[in-house]
Formats: C-alpha cells, structure tokens, sequence
C-alpha cells in the first residue's frame, strides 16, 4: 500500500489574494514552501495528490480546458524544481447550479485516490485552509490538518516528515 499528501489548491498550494477564481496562468502564485514540500514529500515516498472545487467552470467563468491548462503549468513549474503532482482530481460542480457526488465536502475526489493508488488511510492525511477540506479528508477516513490560507506550508511538512 502506499502512503500519500493530498493537497487543495487555491489557498494551499496557490495564492489566491485577491481572485475570486484562478484559472489563468498569469495569475498562478505558489504560496511559499509549496514547491519544495512537495518535492521533500515525493522524496519520503509520499504521493501528492492535489483535490480541487473548481466550481467557476460550472458557472462559466472559465472552461475545463483551461483548468487542465493551468494544471499542465503548475506541474511544468514543479518539475522544473524537481517536484511532481502525481495526479490532480477536480470538481468543476458547483451547488449553486447543479448536485454532483464530487464536490468536497464529499470525500469522492480522496476514495477515488484510495482506490486508484491503493493508499492506506492510516498514514495519509490531507492539507487544506478550508472547512470542506477538513470534512472530506474526515469523511475519507483520513486526517485533515487546516492551514491559513495563502500560508507557508513547511512547518506543516516538516511535522509530517520528522
């Protein structure tokens, strides 16, 4: 079985000061430690997987496609520091327009994960600075470690890893 860091996006691993909604490159800020924590975490062994509400696509603020588009440039800028995402799940619902199993607080994005990369609960966890991040990571059977958002995450990976 394998051990693994699941990670939201906006607010964790990204700024989003001052953006209702980042779908655009331009606007893509790693918030600091991100880049090396989750290199450190891919050396210990951990997958990192990154579960996301990307609910704009939903209300059409933006496309699918460029929600993939961005994604390919954040793993393009991690591999460049020899860092990997080893696979992002997304939900582009959003419960102001339509009910779907996916959107977190669910924890479909994480028992999907399990299922696919056969992770064992009792040594995963989840990094999030939202509520519904805590309630998935919970509802998945795994610990949930909130953070500030748009905060350095390093003392959160140096807990994990030490």
């Amino acid at each position: 079985m394998n051990k693994a860091v699941f990670l939201d996006r906006d607010g964790t691993i990204n700024s989003d000061e001052g953006h209702y909604y980042i779908y655009k490159k331009e606007d893509f800020i790693f918030n600091p430690g991100v880049i090396e924590g989750i290199k450190r975490l891919n050396e210990a062994g951990y997958l990192v997987i990154v579960v996301t509400n990307q609910g704009g696509v939903a209300k059409g603020e933006y496309t699918e496609k460029e929600v993939e588009l961005l994604h390919e440039y954040m793993c393009s800028e991690l591999a460049k520091a020899g860092a990997r995402i080893d696979k992002i799940y997304y939900c582009p619902h959003h419960e102001s327009v339509s009910k779907c199993k996916c959107r977190k607080p669910s924890p479909y994005m994480i028992e999907k994960a399990i299922e696919e990369f056969d992770i064992d609960k009792s040594i995963s966890l989840l990094i999030g600075d939202g509520t519904r991040d805590i309630e998935a990571a919970e509802a998945a059977g795994i610990r949930g470690i909130k953070i500030p958002k748009n905060s350095d995450i390093t003392p959160v990976i140096d807990a994990i890893l030490n």
